[in-house]
């Protein structure tokens, strides 16, 4: 069983920058796959960023890439989502997830463990 919680997140202007952060707790393998989704009201929840426990795989969605940064403190077993130029269309919930799944995972059903999310608002 594992255990995620997320944090950081809160109301910023546009073009402004947060960072969200996710804390693991419970059986945690360096094969796992961490990953970060995003949920706007009446939308689908959407992949943002993932990374593996080791680092050796980072990858981003189209619609964040060079904007936002995915890292991780193995030693803290949690993993940071830093988000920067921030525009209005990324406010949503923003939720953290875990895997086993190897490759590149980025379908909400293949992550099997979920954060209870947090709230990031971007003003115009």
């Amino acid at each position: 069983q594992v255990q995620l919680v997320e944090s950081g997140g809160g109301l910023v202007q546009a073009g402004g920058s947060l960072r969200l952060s996710c804390t693991a707790s419970g059986r945690i393998f360096s094969t796992y796959t961490m990953g970060w989704f995003r949920q706007a009201p009446g939308q689908e929840r959407e992949f943002v960023a993932a990374t593996t426990w080791r680092g050796s795989n980072i990858y981003y969605a189209d619609s964040v890439k060079g904007r936002f940064s995915i890292s991780r403190d193995n030693a803290k077993n949690t993993v940071y989502l830093e988000m920067n130029s921030l525009k209005p269309e990324d406010t949503a919930v923003y939720y953290c997830a875990i895997t086993e799944v190897i490759g590149r995972p980025v379908r909400t059903e293949e992550f099997r463990y979920w954060g209870q999310g947090t709230q990031v608002t971007v003003s115009s």
